[in-house]
C-alpha cells in the first residue's frame, strides 16, 4: 500500500490509502469526510503534482452515498468508467495521446443446458416475454451466470431455476460470440450438455411460460429451428455427441504460478483413455 500524495498534508486523511498496480496508476477511496468545497482543491492540486511526478492513470472511487462529488470530479476532467450497487468509479488520463487503461467490461456471459434423458427427451421451455415470431419455439433453458459464478455451475443452476430439474454437467459443447447486443456490449453464450438427475417439473412463473420433456426428434424438426442457421448447428453439434462424434470440453482447476490463483480452464481431454464420461 502506497500512500496518496495529495494536495495539502492536512488533508492527507481524507483520502484513504491508494493501492500502485499496474505501474504508475493510483487507485483513490474517498473518506466519508470529504465534501464538494474540499474535493475541488484536492482534486486540482494532486493532479498538478502527479503530472510532475510522471504519474500516468488514476482510478476515483466514490460511494453511493457520494454521489454529490461526482460532478465535481468530472468538471476537472475524470471521465465514467464503470459503476456498480455501491459505487462509480471514474478515471483521469494524465500523458498527452491515447488511454491506456483498461476499458469497462466488454462483455456479458450467458449458458444454456441441453439436457437429454434415457427417453430421448429434450428439456425444453418456452419464455414468458418473448418475441412474438418466436411464439411457437421450444428452447432449451439459458440464462446469465452470476458473478464469479463457473460457466458449468451457471448452466446447471439456471436449469434448477428454470424447470425445477437437478442435472449434473458433462460437457460444454459450443459456444457463440456476437457483438453489439444488450447495451452495445459482446456476448459470449456457452452451450452445456447436461445429464439429468430428476424428472419432476416445477416451472419459474416469473420468467418461464411452460417446460416440458420433448422427444428429440420433435424438437429438432421446429421450423424456427431449421430455419436458423445459428440454432441447427447448435442442435447439429449436440447430435453429434450423442452419437460419440464429437467431443467437447471439460474444466479443469489450474493454479497459476504467476498469482497463485486458482481458475478453471476448459480443453479437450488429450487421452480419452484416462477420463470418465458422465455423459452417454
Amino acid at each position: 500500500m502506497v500512500p496518496v500524495q495529495v494536495c495539502f498534508p492536512e488533508m492527507l486523511e481524507f483520502f484513504m490509502p491508494a493501492m500502485m498496480s499496474m505501474g504508475e496508476l493510483w487507485l483513490i477511496q474517498i473518506d466519508y469526510r470529504v465534501t464538494q468545497m474540499t474535493l475541488l482543491p484536492m482534486l486540482q492540486f494532486s493532479l498538478s503534482h502527479w503530472k510532475m511526478k510522471g504519474k500516468k492513470g488514476i482510478w476515483l472511487k466514490l460511494p453511493l452515498e457520494r454521489s454529490e462529488l461526482v460532478p465535481v470530479a468530472v468538471k476537472e476532467g475524470f471521465e465514467y468508467h464503470h459503476a456498480e450497487p455501491g459505487y462509480v468509479m471514474l478515471t483521469y488520463w494524465i500523458p498527452e495521446g491515447p488511454c491506456l487503461l483498461p476499458t469497462n467490461a466488454t462483455h456479458q456471459v450467458g449458458v444454456g443446458g441441453f439436457v437429454i434423458n434415457d427417453k430421448n427427451e429434450v428439456l425444453v421451455v418456452q419464455e414468458k416475454f418473448y418475441d412474438p415470431s418466436f411464439a411457437d419455439l421450444w428452447k432449451i433453458p439459458t440464462g446469465f451466470i452470476l458473478e464469479s459464478e463457473e460457466i458449468y455451475t451457471g448452466a446447471v443452476r439456471e436449469v434448477k431455476e428454470e424447470t425445477g430439474v437437478d442435472t449434473e454437467f458433462v460437457e460444454v459443447i459450443a459456444f457463440r460470440h456476437a457483438h453489439n447486443l444488450a447495451f452495445d456490449k459482446s456476448d459470449l453464450f456457452f452451450v452445456c450438455m447436461l445429464k439429468p438427475l430428476s424428472a419432476q417439473l416445477k416451472v419459474d412463473d416469473l420468467e418461464i411460460q411452460a417446460a416440458k420433456w420433448m422427444p428429440l426428434v420433435e424438437f429438432v424438426a421446429q421450423p424456427l429451428i431449421q430455419e436458423d442457421g445459428l440454432f441447427k448447428k447448435i442442435v447439429d453439434i449436440c447430435m453429434a455427441r450423442l452419437g460419440k462424434h464429437y467431443c467437447g470440453l471439460l474444466p479443469r482447476q489450474v493454479v497459476s504460478k504467476f498469482d497463485g490463483r486458482s481458475s478453471c480452464l476448459y480443453h479437450n481431454v488429450i487421452d480419452a483413455g484416462n477420463v470418465t464420461y458422465n455423459g452417454n
